[in-house]
């Protein structure tokens, strides 16, 4: 039987010859560790416009589900209402009924296309597996936030420009403080964005998000004042309704438009700019704790 002998290689370049390869490799790992990741000493700036245009461009390559759609709807809300129903409902204090409810009309498409536009891209996200887009890249719990809202903002506030601009040949109301139409329109459009942020997160499944919409946001929005005045309303509804954030929003925006409320400005104000900052501290608490995205 022939003696079993050991070969020996010549030494690998690059490597001690006085020591074994084993010994060798934890060098050559250290020596491929990557650089650690870039570290951003404030805003990511260019991954928070990134973020913002993923949003925007989401929702403009289907422009005719998510801007024509909408304006499709409240035109169908103006035929009834307005057209359909021509001399059966008087006007409210000298103002003409289609200028009274128009105002209330571009409002709705702005609430709901906000809240549409946050919750349906989270929603996407976790279902289809894609959320690692926005959280692998060096994005903070707040960008997250400011990014998914402000995609959000900008369908809202689109959507209500082109819904008014359809709108008024049917309702001719005018401009009576341009500064409240601005505020209450973007405010609203920030409110649901936050809420669609946070029914996004929570959502499990399409089912959940459903519920959001058909139990919480489009009673809400029905029950606000929209096609009438909260003040005819008899108690205890009257009461009621002045509860509803929602009904403030409306109230101002349509302020804006033919320079009365049935409710108080201020009040609408400084409730809807304390909502907005809890329901954005609510999303920044889900992000930052990554409950049910994440996991």
């Amino acid at each position: 039987m022939r003696p079993m002998t050991l070969q020996t290689h010549p030494p690998v370049a690059g490597l001690p010859a006085s020591s074994s390869f084993t010994a060798a490799i934890p060098a050559a790992v250290r020596a491929l560790t990557p650089t650690p990741p870039r570290t951003y000493s404030g805003v990511n700036w260019l991954g928070l416009w990134t973020l913002y245009l993923r949003e925007v461009k989401r929702f403009w390559k289907v422009g005719a589900q998510t801007i024509a759609a909408p304006v499709v709807t409240t035109l169908l809300y103006m035929m009834i209402f307005v057209v359909a129903m021509r001399g059966a409902r008087p006007g409210i204090e000298g103002v003409p009924f289609a200028a009274f409810v128009g105002p209330g009309l571009i409002m709705m498409s702005i609430l709901n296309n906000a809240f549409a536009n946050s919750s349906s891209s989270l929603m996407q996200a976790k279902i289809l597996g894609t959320a690692s887009d926005f959280l692998t890249p060096p994005l903070s719990p707040s960008e997250l936030t400011v990014g998914f809202t402000l995609g959000a903002v900008t369908r809202g506030v689109l959507v209500g420009a082109v819904t008014a601009v359809t709108v008024w040949p049917f309702s001719h109301f005018g401009i009576y403080n341009i500064f409240a139409i601005f505020y209450f329109a973007v405010i609203a459009s920030a409110i649901m964005a936050l809420v669609g942020v946070v029914a996004g997160l929570w959502s499990e499944k399409f089912d959940h998000l459903a519920a959001v919409t058909n139990f919480i946001v489009m009673p809400m929005t029905f029950l606000s004042g929209t096609f009438y005045r909260v003040t005819a309303l008899p108690a205890p509804f009257n009461l009621i309704s002045r509860f509803n954030p929602f009904f403030y929003l409306i109230d101002g925006f349509r302020y804006g438009f033919i320079g009365r409320s049935d409710g108080s400005i201020l009040i609408g104000v400084i409730s809807s700019a304390a909502l907005t900052v809890v329901l954005g501290l609510c999303a920044l608490w889900i992000f930052r704790t990554g409950w049910r995205l994440k996991s």
